[in-house]
């Protein structure tokens, strides 16, 4: 394929007008750029402030001080800004770009950064799983439950994936005064998409383990590839997003499990010295934890900072190794042939430290059994509210719209969110013959958007549990 190119990977059409919508107003003596645009929209949506209260780790956390989604999203959002930043100083090919293209691949990535767990459902990853086996167990009950979607309709549910929700959010379900989402710039959409597959055509590299996009969205990720020209391959800032989220959470994680006591840091430090002792990175980070004089430290106290140290001093190094990786790699990953994960690549010094701490984590925080409680709490209230709501639409048709509530199917209707159902009435108005899949995704889009207190809370007024 021709090699990428950053003019057009920063285009600044946006969404709504290549797909035939008006195009945006701006105020007369409006200054900002387009790209300065969209990380102002991002921080005012309401997708982006109910991060506040969906999980990082602990769900329905009652303290103020562990992570949230919308916290870790903005560290993430700080860290790539941060490693794009010095790549503009670092590379020839994005120094010598005029000073507007330079100036924008930060801030991209950082607006990337902010929305890349827009799409996360309450409860996480759990959420996640626990949307799709609720499809799997519909399945196992009336075998003919999805027959009459397409393949790749099929998919979408079974295998339903935050990243490709998140794209389905800022294109159609973030909704002002019309249907076009966020609105964003065409560079800024395109970068944001993480994954590039259909859900029905996964593949063996990294770039195709998970779904990229949802059948509704087919043809927009279309129209933001074309006008990038970046069809078949990643946008390079997306490769810098996806560094960015796992140096940030395979670290910070630990730091909060120390926090909660839900973790030991000398049994953490025993472990990581036990694992990755010969690793570089795990050299420099601890030469950089074990200078600080903690001596008159109460044992919890110093536990806490340590752990603070560590998160601190890893994710430099982590962010030297990604940078150091982005730019050994440029050529390859603008002649859209990289497939790898950038910071796990084999290349990667701060590979070793990394693995060890998520294995750690895996094996001792988020098989905490407060967590797993939490987690299964997390999937009943999943698969009962979605009960609910599938008797609410399954009858539903184009000329037979519920308006009031005699009904007890309408009642729960009228109590999903105007926006959700007006994206829905105006799909199965628009497109009758694939209404079934417009149903299910009017409750999957319902419960995915909720917050996890919300969604307890709904379950909790519907159930009487």
């Amino acid at each position: 394929m021709t090699r990428l190119d950053w003019f057009y990977l920063l285009s600044t059409e946006r969404m709504r007008k290549l797909q035939r919508g008006p195009d945006s107003v701006r105020l007369e003596k409006e200054e900002r750029t387009e790209w300065e645009r969209d990380y102002g929209r991002t921080i005012y949506s309401a997708p982006f402030r109910r991060l506040k209260q969906k999980a990082q780790v602990f769900p329905l956390e009652p303290g103020d001080y562990v992570r949230t989604r919308l916290t870790h999203s903005i560290e993430v959002s700080s860290v790539a800004e941060d490693i794009a930043s010095q790549l503009t100083r670092a590379i020839p090919d994005l120094e010598s770009l005029e000073p507007q293209l330079r100036n924008a691949i930060p801030l991209v990535a950082a607006t990337c950064g902010l929305i890349h767990d827009l799409g996360n459902p309450p409860f996480g990853h759990a959420g996640e799983l626990a949307i799709a086996t609720w499809f799997e167990g519909k399945i196992e009950k009336s075998p003919k439950f999805l027959d009459d979607l397409n393949e790749q309709q099929r998919f979408d549910f079974l295998r339903f994936e935050g990243n490709a929700h998140t794209l389905r959010i800022i294109s159609n379900l973030c909704l002002l005064i019309d249907d076009f989402g966020l609105n964003y710039t065409c560079g800024t959409f395109s970068a944001a998409r993480k994954y590039l597959p259909a859900s029905d055509k996964l593949g063996s590299d990294h770039t195709h383990s998970k779904p990229g996009f949802f059948w509704s969205e087919r043809e927009i990720v279309a129209i933001a590839a074309s006008e990038t020209r970046s069809d078949g391959c990643r946008h390079p800032l997306a490769f810098l997003v996806e560094a960015a989220d796992d140096l940030v959470y395979s670290v910070v994680d630990l730091e909060d499990g120390v926090k909660r006591k839900v973790l030991d840091w000398q049994e953490l430090a025993e472990y990581l010295q036990k694992n990755c002792s010969g690793s570089s990175a795990y050299t420099k980070v601890m030469k950089a934890v074990d200078k600080a004089d903690l001596s008159g430290f109460t044992r919890s106290a110093k536990d806490e900072a340590m752990v603070q140290l560590f998160r601190i001093s890893a994710i430099s190094e982590f962010a030297i190794a990604a940078k150091e990786l982005f730019r050994k790699h440029y050529d390859s990953i603008m002649d859209g042939e990289y497939r790898k994960e950038l910071i796990l690549d084999d290349d990667s010094e701060a590979r070793p430290l990394i693995e060890a701490c998520k294995r750690y984590a895996r094996g001792n925080l988020y098989k905490a059994s407060n967590i797993l409680k939490l987690e299964i709490r997390g999937r009943h209230v999943i698969h009962e509210l979605m009960d609910v709501l599938w008797e609410a639409v399954k009858d539903i048709s184009p000329d037979k719209i519920p308006a009031g509530t005699k009904r007890y199917p309408d009642k729960i209707y009228q109590l999903i969110s105007d926006n959700y159902r007006r994206v829905f009435e105006k799909r199965i108005k628009l497109d009758p013959e694939h209404q079934t899949y417009h149903k299910l995704q009017l409750i999957t889009d319902y419960v995915a958007g909720m917050t996890d207190t919300f969604a307890c809370e709904l379950h909790k007024d519907l159930t009487n549990e």
